[in-house]
């Protein structure tokens, strides 16, 4: 007598809920900012062990759920105040975190054009910028990178085009020069 049990559908994608404290972070991160809308400045989040937090505030662990309680949970903190800069390598090119912080992650808007876009672009940056903000290729996206003392990385990458949770792409490391910058911030 078979087993006669459901057999997943291989056209159907399986999706696995993540468990990883970073990716977590990153994806609660991104929904948040996400919420307020699209063009919006950097942001910026210190990223602490959940259990400190709570240690620290006591009242915080009434409105914890399930995933904060995971062993190594990480909590974004927002570091309200950042200095516009035109230069984010400048702006974390001063950063430098406390023992207590074990990650940081920083959300930042761009605008991507095809690589023929850029071709005989105005010498002016103000007229060439005009031409690639109306180029009808481009595109809107908005990273959140973070990363953690100790190496791991989680990038995530929403389209304005298809500006929808489910839609949110993940890599490691989808933006390496800033994934290298946050590194940066926890060196000596």
């Amino acid at each position: 007598m078979g087993h006669h049990g459901s057999v997943p559908d291989p056209a159907e994608p399986q999706i696995q809920p993540t468990v990883d404290p970073l990716e977590i972070a990153a994806l609660e991160i991104e929904r948040h900012v996400a919420a307020a809308g699209w063009d919006q400045n950097p942001r910026l989040f210190a990223l602490v062990p959940t259990a400190a937090l709570v240690a620290a505030e006591p009242g915080l662990d009434g409105g914890l759920q399930a995933q904060d309680l995971a062993p190594g949970a990480l909590s974004a903190v927002e570091q309200e105040g950042l200095e516009a800069t035109s230069s984010l390598e400048s702006l974390l090119g001063r950063l430098a975190w406390p023992p207590e912080v074990h990650g940081t992650a920083l959300t930042v808007e761009r605008m991507v054009v095809p690589p023929d876009a850029e071709r005989d672009l105005p010498e002016d940056a103000d007229a060439a910028l005009e031409v690639l903000t109306s180029h009808p290729g481009r595109r809107d996206i908005r990273l959140v990178v973070a990363v953690t003392r100790a190496g791991a990385s989680v990038c995530l990458l929403r389209q304005r085009d298809h500006d929808r949770d489910d839609r949110v792409a993940s890599g490691p490391d989808l933006a390496p020069g800033i994934v290298h910058a946050l590194r940066a911030t926890f060196e000596d």
